[in-house]
């Protein structure tokens, strides 16, 4: 991939946004803690004091600044040099967790990290050149071909799924449910971001 000024601005809004973003998380939580122990009423049992929460209000000022500086990444540089350096924002978060609020980064959760820097270095790396859309017609001959109407109805039946058959019996006792309808959902959203 050619790493032109352009890319090299969309590269370096990617790496601001997930440093937003990922702060953000961590920044959230230290206002929802701050909220609950001044209330006495967590947020996840109905609690609503986390916003009247300045802190609160600025992770997700901070999140919003996130988010505006990856969509306009977009606009600098392909999706797939963008869309991998999102993963960072989780590195973001880990980092800061462990040492703002104390929370123990384990083997597992520095191996995940490691894995997330590897997978988006050798996504951005080995990315291929884009062909530029020069028509609607093109699209559509694209959003038509068997194999991606496959994935997407794939994707669409699992999602169904998982919400209405394992997010009710166990989503609250496991992760990988809400974390499998997130990035289920979130692979069709990327063909939007294209």
């Amino acid at each position: 991939m050619a790493f032109g000024e352009d890319n090299l601005k969309g590269f370096l809004l990617a790496l601001m946004s997930s440093v937003f973003i990922g702060a953000s998380f961590i920044i959230k939580k230290k206002g929802l803690r701050r909220a609950a122990a001044a209330s006495g009423v967590r947020a996840g049992v109905g609690g609503f004091s986390y916003l009247l929460e300045p802190l609160w209000w600025l992770g997700m000022i901070t999140m919003i600044v996130g988010e505006v500086a990856n969509f306009v990444a977009y606009a600098f540089a392909p999706a797939v040099l963008v869309t991998p350096l999102g993963a960072l924002s989780i590195i973001v978060s880990a980092v800061l967790a462990h040492f703002i609020l104390h929370e123990k980064l384990h083997q597992l959760g520095i191996l995940g990290c490691l894995m997330c820097i590897a997978g988006s270095v050798v996504i951005v790396i080995h990315a291929p050149q884009e062909t530029p859309i020069t028509s609607v017609q093109e699209i559509w001959g694209m959003a038509t071909q068997p194999a991606f109407l496959l994935y997407v109805g794939s994707v669409i039946v699992l999602v169904f799924i998982l919400v209405f058959h394992f997010a009710p019996r166990c989503g609250n006792t496991n992760v990988l449910v809400f974390t499998g309808i997130c990035s289920l959902m979130g692979s069709l959203s990327v063909i939007f971001e294209l």
